[in-house]
């Protein structure tokens, strides 16, 4: 059963299929994605330490097209996992040649794979999140870690949501019953983003009223500016390494399996 928020779009699960091609011209790039790895870079270098591996094996759940499993083959032997054929297209596009078709709630992996299990934007795509994250947990070995990045409360909810076909927005209460439910030891949970936290609401909400859906919110940067902006979105990584934060435009948490 699903623990969380109600699912707020039924079937389909996978993402518009424009989205893909916009998410691998831009995510090499744009400044919400480069600011969000260096985040994620941040929590990646902790785990491996706690890991001790030299190489750890790692899988990233709903790879996408691609660069999320470039950064993490930096940090081990890293495979990809995706329910779309177009988003593994993409990923063979950039030479990674490691993935595979398959379903966050039935991966095609044998029991304790896995070191570490990345699920970067992924779970709230899930319609049974917590089924998901069982499964998670199935493929890792005792003592790997699973590092979750989702979108964080469903007031923030706006067109990016709906093209991506996202059941829900996490608060801290729905993450960690979720991955408790799995059977999950948590180890930490932070917000992350609270830099744009205000820019993104009042965006939503003017959309809202006004009615402008664009193709994808990933199209809506200042070219001039988005090198800068990714720069400071991603010095909250500095931030992450002393603090959890009270509020953001996503959540983090770092999972363990103790048995």
């Amino acid at each position: 059963m699903t623990t969380t928020n109600t699912v707020v779009n039924p079937l389909p699960r996978e993402m518009q299929q424009h989205t893909y091609s916009i998410m691998y011209a831009v995510e090499g790039s744009h400044w919400w994605f480069a600011g969000r790895r260096r985040i994620i870079e941040s929590f990646l270098r902790h785990i491996c330490e706690q890991l001790g591996a030299a190489r750890p094996h790692i899988l990233d759940i709903g790879c996408g097209t691609g660069a999320n499993l470039e950064m993490l083959s930096q940090f081990g032997a890293a495979e990809g996992v995706d329910v779309s054929p177009d988003a593994l297209a993409f990923c063979r596009q950039r030479g990674l040649q490691n993935v595979r078709q398959g379903e966050a709630e039935h991966l095609p992996y044998e029991d304790g794979s896995f070191d570490l299990v990345t699920a970067l934007d992924v779970v709230e795509h899930l319609d049974d999140d917590v089924a998901g994250l069982k499964e998670m947990r199935r493929v890792l070995r005792r003592g790997g870690y699973a590092l979750l990045f989702v979108p964080a409360f469903m007031y923030l909810w706006g067109v990016q949501d709906d093209i991506s076909h996202h059941r829900r927005r996490y608060t801290r209460a729905t993450l960690q019953q979720a991955v408790r439910a799995a059977g999950f030891e948590i180890e930490r949970f932070t917000y992350a983003n609270i830099t744009f936290f205000a820019p993104i609401l009042l965006g939503r909400l003017l959309m809202r009223a006004s009615g402008f859906r664009p193709a994808s919110e990933n199209n809506l940067t200042i070219g001039g500016l988005n090198g800068m902006l990714g720069r400071i979105l991603g010095a909250e990584s500095s931030i992450l390494r002393h603090i959890n934060l009270p509020l953001g435009v996503s959540a983090i948490c770092v999972a363990r399996r103790i048995d």
